[in-house]
């Protein structure tokens, strides 16, 4: 998200020094039990080496939304990250895994279409409502945590985003050998930035390791998996469905553009909220980072981004509106469920965090 320039590194802050003990573990995250007869099948067929057992018509019958089918397919794109802890990782292509992802998938993106009928199918339609903020944000989850969040609903915040930004800018990678000239050349740009310009302190995901310490939460990788509900899990599958599907590759990018163009107004708020419940230098400058670096790349990823592979590969228009509206869909679930939690006084977890 920057204009047409090939180096997009900015940064407007400088990062506060971490502390010796805030060392994030390296290695795969531990593999949790089940949610349905779905994610059980999957959790004890890695376990167990064996396949996954279950019905055929328990995938036909299975909530799309839910946490039985969402975990499930979590769990299976895992594979392709850090996968888990003791577990062969060998599992990644294993023929009757990736049978069963794949009829989760068709499930998950069945819903998605369904759900976003008669959504734009233009560029234009699909991010001009997102280039101009509204006046009304009582709906906005980043202002209330900025203008009434309490230091406990940041931490729940941060625990429930933490499936994503510890492995920020890793789906989105996937994208680019599928992407020629211009858009190639400024998404790789955009992803260095992400990656932390070559210095490995500032890579994006060490940075919310960082505000995970100040906040008093373990920033090991997946360690929230087991607490974290469907809403969320969903949001992270999306960026998975789309980078590992060729096919998709017009909806990542409009998943891409559409986090890009959103998060720099999202990002000052949440880092007002940190510095008013004082969370830490961290906690605060993982936000500051994102205000201007994304702004930037906001200009990047719409002009050089979406317009080189609009100029390569016009017929991917629809695609890319469909990969905007399927995020923007699945954050306002999201926030919708931690806003009807936190407005009856319970944690938006599956179970509430223990005390910093």
């Amino acid at each position: 998200m920057t204009p047409p320039s090939p180096r997009v590194s900015v940064r407007p802050h400088p990062r506060p020094t971490p502390s010796p003990d805030t060392t994030v573990p390296v290695g795969g995250p531990r593999l949790v039990d089940g949610r349905g007869e779905l994610s059980r099948a999957v959790s004890r067929a890695l376990r167990s080496g064996g396949p996954p057992q279950y019905a055929a018509q328990s995938v036909l019958k299975a909530d799309p939304w839910g946490e039985d089918l969402q975990l499930a397919l979590y769990l299976l794109y895992e594979l392709h990250y850090r996968g888990f802890d003791g577990v062969d990782d060998e599992r990644e292509w294993d023929p009757d895994l990736l049978r069963l992802r794949q009829s989760l998938e068709t499930r998950f993106l069945h819903a998605l279409r369904s759900e976003l009928r008669g959504v734009p199918r233009s560029v234009e339609e699909a991010f001009g409502p997102l280039l101009v903020e509204p006046v009304d944000l009582s709906g906005s989850l980043s202002h209330y945590l900025e203008t009434e969040g309490r230091r406990w609903q940041l931490r729940e915040y941060a625990a429930l985003r933490s499936l994503y930004h510890l492995k920020e800018a890793d789906p989105h990678a996937w994208v680019i050998p599928r992407l020629t000239s211009r858009a190639k050349a400024a998404m790789v740009a955009i992803e260095y930035d992400e990656f932390g310009a070559g210095r490995p302190e500032r890579i994006h995901a060490r940075l919310f390791a960082d505000l995970m310490a100040d906040l008093g939460l373990d920033p090991a990788y997946g360690r929230y998996l087991d607490q974290a509900p469907a809403p969320v899990l969903a949001t992270v599958n999306l960026m998975s469905l789309f980078g590992l599907h060729r096919a998709l590759r017009g909806a990542l990018v409009g998943h891409f553009a559409c986090v890009e163009v959103t998060s720099s107004p999202g990002s000052r708020r949440l880092a007002k909220a940190m510095r008013r419940c004082d969370a830490g230098p961290a906690a605060e400058h993982f936000y500051a980072e994102h205000v201007e670096a994304d702004a930037v790349h906001e200009q990047v990823v719409r002009h050089e981004v979406i317009g080189g592979l609009l100029a390569d590969e016009p017929a991917l228009e629809a695609d890319i509106a469909f990969g905007c509206a399927a995020t923007v869909l699945l954050e306002d679930r999201l926030a919708l469920h931690i806003r009807e939690a936190w407005d009856q006084g319970r944690s938006a977890l599956r179970s509430p965090l223990p005390e910093a």
